[in-house]
């Protein structure tokens, strides 16, 4: 397998840079995906705080148990 590559690459003009530019794609897009995912987690957090304050400021309830 090993052996097939390498004659492949070097065979082929550009392959490497193929692979290279690949690759980078590959982590670019791994990073990316990763980086919105934990951005959507902090903003999921901030906006449903907000969402309770803004609830709470106009319903004019305080944290009291019902009775």
């Amino acid at each position: 397998m090993w052996s097939f590559l390498k004659r492949r690459l070097a065979n082929e003009e550009g392959a490497m840079d193929k692979i290279l530019v690949t690759l980078l794609l590959v982590v670019v897009g791994v990073a990316a995906v990763v980086g919105l995912s934990t951005w959507m987690g902090e903003q999921s957090d901030t906006i449903q705080t907000s969402a309770e304050t803004q609830i709470t400021s106009v319903t004019g309830e305080t944290e009291a148990p019902a009775e």
